[in-house]
């Protein structure tokens, strides 16, 4: 039986994409892939449809950093429109309650905000993509259907007050991984005692990423698409860009032999524990991820051939 040829071209590394409002990362996902003319894409940590900005597309041997991202700290410019709660917590789910608005100073929110600064738990939204009992939360949710959901442990470690006018507060929240931005918009209009839901969310940083101006839009990649595609290859990102948070550890060409072969290994003043990035010193080349074990030993766990 014949070998089915991959569809589409090899290519290796990342862009920031700044999502579009109304679009699902998967169809954003699948729009940047079809430019490229990729055989292989993902994206790292969904944006719902309402929401705007930093959505890394990781390519090729890229998608194995994918995972990494995920679990990495997020930064995100949010507006609570007070006084009206929504089925889905943003402006795209319908109006189910209407309070009064009392009138607000920045003291007043400043009082609130601090309770949610730091360690909190949140309780995850119907309207998400978590599971119980094999079924998406947000699929039950569409059938009026309503569970019981945990509470989490979230990390808030900055929140600020941005901007605020009449019934709208302009909030920064830089998150631990797995924060509902509309749940923390909610919680803080109930503190407030109006209630609220998101009207605005914009996503401005992904872990090592917090440059926003690094972002391309859709219109800027399919106007290089007609122009010149070579410039498409110009914005790709090498793949250790989505760990430069991580310390690196530089192998002689025998430990990179036998690293590559799967074995941990010894290497002089390599950190003590923790995630490392793997390189090929005397050819300067990344080679992979690696965890310190136990015994001190640089440990491969991810390994990429480009």
């Amino acid at each position: 039986m014949a070998r089915r040829r991959k569809r589409g071209r090899p290519v290796n590394g990342i862009i920031l994409l700044d999502k579009p409002q109304g679009l699902t990362s998967n169809k954003a996902l699948q729009r940047v892939k079809a430019i490229f003319f990729a055989q292989k894409a993902g994206h790292t940590g969904s944006l719902d449809p309402l929401a705007t900005g930093m959505l890394p597309i990781c390519f090729g041997e890229a998608t194995k950093v994918s995972n990494y991202l995920l679990d990495a700290n997020k930064r995100y410019r949010f507006t609570c429109q007070l006084g009206v709660v929504t089925t889905t917590g943003d402006a795209e789910g319908e109006v189910i309650e209407r309070h009064d608005v009392a009138e607000l100073d920045e003291q007043a929110i400043e009082t609130v905000l601090a309770q949610f600064r730091g360690t909190i738990e949140q309780v995850p939204p119907m309207y998400s993509a978590l599971k119980h009992n094999g079924e998406r939360l947000y699929d039950l949710a569409r059938q009026g259907i309503e569970v019981d959901r945990k509470s989490r442990t979230v990390q808030i470690h900055e929140l600020k007050l941005i901007d605020f006018h009449d019934t709208e507060i302009e909030l920064e929240a830089y998150c631990s991984k797995g924060t509902y931005i509309r749940t923390l918009c909610e919680d803080i209009g109930k503190k407030i005692g109006c209630g609220a839901h998101v009207s605005k969310l914009r996503r401005l940083a992904v872990g090592p990423f917090q440059d926003a101006g690094s972002m391309v839009t859709l219109e800027q990649l399919e106007t290089m698409l007609e122009q010149d595609r070579e410039q498409l290859n110009d914005l790709l990102m090498p793949i250790d860009s989505a760990l430069m948070h991580w310390p690196d550890v530089r192998l002689n060409a025998d430990l990179s032999y036998y690293l590559l072969q799967g074995q941990a290994v010894q290497v002089p003043q390599a950190p003590t524990q923790g995630w490392v990035r793997l390189y090929n010193a005397d050819r300067d080349t990344f080679l992979g991820v690696g965890q310190i074990s136990d015994d001190g030993k640089v440990a491969p766990k991810r390994l990429f051939h480009t």
